[in-house]
């Protein structure tokens, strides 16, 4: 029998289960067991870590279409290094471990399909990488709204955020949430992003992004605040 992955990925069967998660609901703990991966069929989830000071940082932002857990098929006995929880409503298909190899061994469609999906995680993540060491917070903050508006899915027309509270982007993003309300008013004043019980994100954000168009030199410093005193070359040749 020829094997379907599409037909694979949204029916339950041996080895694997459909499951629903409501919003802040846990695929999986930090420090649990890694006995299984989930494919993510809608919704979106995040994946946090927690330091042993008690800090909480958000890694990653997944949405449709991706792997939750692969380090399950790391070892034998492993534990998750990472929480995984849904953002909004969620559906997805848990895939018990050994179930998973038997597909990477047999199924070369399907190992071809998580191959890519791997690459693509790598790439992000070293994109994420670069985000947090040489963007401002304005910029991230505009990247962390795109991806959860899903810009970039075919198809796609509604740019509606999942419901998020400022602490919580506050916390993706790397700062405060006095920066985050002040950057927020910012896009909308400049039509960058809609208030209508929920953020919309419009496309003119993307451009934004893309070419790098904000709109202060200094954007994370909010009015009022001093400027530095900087050195002329020629005082500093004196």
């Amino acid at each position: 029998m020829t094997f379907d992955l599409a037909t694979f990925l949204q029916e339950a069967g041996a080895g694997r289960r459909i499951v629903q998660l409501k919003p802040r609901q846990v695929f999986f703990s930090q420090g649990s067991s890694a006995d299984s991966i989930f494919y993510l069929r809608s919704g979106r989830a995040r994946l946090t870590v927690v330091s042993q000071d008690g800090k909480e940082a958000t890694v990653a932002l997944l949405s449709a279409g991706e792997f939750i857990g692969e380090e399950s098929l790391a070892s034998i006995g492993g534990l998750h290094m990472a929480t995984a929880s849904a953002i909004d409503l969620c559906t997805a298909l848990r895939i018990e471990r050994e179930e998973m190899v038997r597909l990477m061994h047999e199924e070369h469609g399907f190992s071809e399909m998580y191959l890519k999906f791997l690459l693509t995680r790598s790439m992000r993540s070293q994109a994420d990488l670069v985000a947090q060491l040489f963007d401002s917070s304005e910029k991230r903050l505009a990247r962390i709204l795109l991806i959860l508006a899903e810009f970039g899915e075919p198809g796609k027309r509604e740019r509606l955020i999942p419901p998020i509270t400022q602490e919580t982007l506050a916390e993706m993003v790397g700062t405060t949430r006095s920066r985050v309300s002040f950057f927020m008013n910012r896009f909308r004043k400049l039509g960058l992003i809609e208030y209508n019980g929920r953020i919309q994100v419009n496309r003119s954000l993307l451009n934004v992004v893309l070419h790098d168009q904000f709109t202060e030199r200094n954007p994370e410093r909010p009015p009022g605040s001093p400027t530095p005193r900087v050195r002329s070359k020629t005082a500093r040749r004196g």
